[in-house]
């Protein structure tokens, strides 16, 4: 999986490819916002531009490529600032939030951690293990068996006599609404 290293933090986190770096970096606790961004993001939408976050030295294809909103809203910002919100993870990278705050020994922290080797990490997505997948024809049917010799995962929704709604004679439904409970 791909990793990203957050400078500023001294973490790294792995996350699949394709994910979200706000997404990630909130999961993992990491505060992207300054005190602007805490009291009124936009919550991911790309229009508070809050969540910025400075990725210096990342390959062209560690991050998807800039967005329409990051095109307008970034353009008088460093060419490596990105919009955590609207930027999805596909290869190891170096990550510094609130690049507007500054960091004491910017450099030095850069140099830091790019003196540890990332993993670039699988493109894709992790596979589901063999005899986990459904075929098309059990789902068709409704037969999904959990475990050998139980009842299908459909076998819990068919009607029981008595249930509420159901007829109490006949086991059917339909029956006269004043006789449900």
């Amino acid at each position: 999986m791909p990793v990203i290293r957050f400078v500023r933090e001294g973490l790294d986190v792995e996350c699949y490819p394709g994910e979200n770096l706000r997404e990630v970096a909130l999961r993992e606790g990491i505060e992207l916002y300054g005190l602007k961004g805490k009291l009124g993001n936009c919550g991911g939408c790309g229009q508070c531009i809050t969540c910025f976050v400075d990725v210096e030295g990342a390959a062209p294809a560690a991050l998807s490529p800039l967005t329409a909103v990051e095109e307008q809203k970034l353009r008088r910002r460093p060419q490596t600032w990105r919009l955590a919100c609207q930027a999805l993870v596909e290869q190891s990278l170096l990550v510094l939030t609130r690049p507007q705050t500054g960091l004491a020994d910017r450099e030095a922290a850069f140099a830091e951690a790019r003196g540890h080797e990332l993993p670039a990490g699988p493109t894709a997505w992790p596979a589901p293990p063999p005899g986990e997948e459904e075929s098309d024809d059990d789902r068709a049917d409704g037969q999904l068996d959990d475990a050998p010799g139980s009842e299908s995962a459909m076998g819990d929704l068919a009607p029981q006599p008595g249930a509420p709604g159901l007829s109490a004679t006949s086991g059917e439904a339909g029956a006269p609404a004043a006789d449900r409970r």
